[in-house]
């Protein structure tokens, strides 16, 4: 859809119409063939049972990946991940938005396999302005590779929340007023690869992948993008002046979900940037020190 909008005559204001009424009838669940491009991997990235299902292999040659059609400037967006079982040392599943350029902004779920019957790491991160080193990792309180699980991310100008089954786990906010710069002036498209990291991936990378288990497969289904703004030809589907703007757009933690997210911190985080002394000698980020 993207090459079309670029390429026709349509006028932008009917382009911005079509994708408000889109957001606003609420689309199902998104389509495999018509929302992502294969970019990585050949053979390795399958899209099966009709676009409702993408799988990712990884092999001791390579690894596979995958990326948006559309770019988003601000979007709640939903994915349901079943990821590597079995024995997934030294692999990496990433899902993930970012923009482009040098100075890009990035917003990350990565997934660290581990050994058999070892929690698998959840990872994440914020970039902005092509600077991260906010990394928070976390525990999930399941088995992420038994069935599918909902991974998501808010993104809106006041802050980004990433939630797992719909209980928030990290809460990062917009900081400017203090010198933090946050991601918000830059489209950004959604990815997710599968590839071989077992030189850091898994305890620092003393564990290495064992190719006798390949090849490793994670698996995605019921994308959801459907609040989202789409950016098209340098403007948002959320700036038409027929639309009015949904509640993710600001959209903040209620008190049910700020004890979830309490509950999932004091319980499932494993390493905060915030409390690493001895990586920050000189003081913690700005952000470290607000509340």
């Amino acid at each position: 859809m993207t090459s079309f909008l670029a390429s026709s005559r349509v006028p932008m204001l009917l382009v911005l119409v079509l994708f408000t009424l889109t957001s606003l009838t609420g689309s199902s669940l998104g389509n495999f063939y018509q929302d992502f491009d294969i970019i990585w991997g050949d053979w390795r990235a399958m899209i099966l049972n009709d676009g409702e299902l993408l799988n990712l292999n990884l092999d001791q040659a390579s690894g596979s990946g995958f990326q948006s059609k559309n770019e988003y400037l601000f979007g709640k967006i939903d994915m349901r991940l079943k990821l590597v079982p079995g024995n997934s040392a030294g692999t990496v599943t990433a899902y993930y938005l970012q923009s482009k350029g040098s100075a890009w902004d990035e917003i990350d779920f990565e997934f660290l396999g581990n050994l058999s019957g070892d929690p698998y790491i959840l990872h994440t991160n914020v970039y902005s302005q092509g600077k991260g080193e906010k990394e928070q990792q976390f525990y999930l309180w399941f088995d992420p590779t038994a069935d599918f699980h909902t991974y998501s991310i808010l993104w809106n100008p006041q802050r980004i929340i990433f939630y797992v089954d719909g209980s928030p786990i990290r809460e990062f906010k917009n900081m400017e007023s203090i010198g933090v710069p946050f991601p918000r002036y830059q489209p950004m498209r959604i990815y997710s690869t599968l590839w071989n990291a077992d030189d850091w991936a898994t305890r620092g990378g003393l564990v290495k992948t064992d190719w006798s288990q390949a090849p490793f497969t994670a698996s995605y289904t019921s994308f959801n993008a459907s609040n989202a703004c789409v950016w098209i030809n340098g403007a948002s589907s959320c700036d038409s002046n027929n639309f009015s703007p949904p509640a993710w757009l600001s959209e903040d933690l209620d008190s049910t979900n700020l004890d979830k997210l309490q509950w999932v911190q004091t319980n499932n985080m494993i390493y905060n940037y915030c409390t690493d002394a001895k990586r920050f000698p000189q003081g913690f980020p700005l952000e470290c020190n607000m509340s």
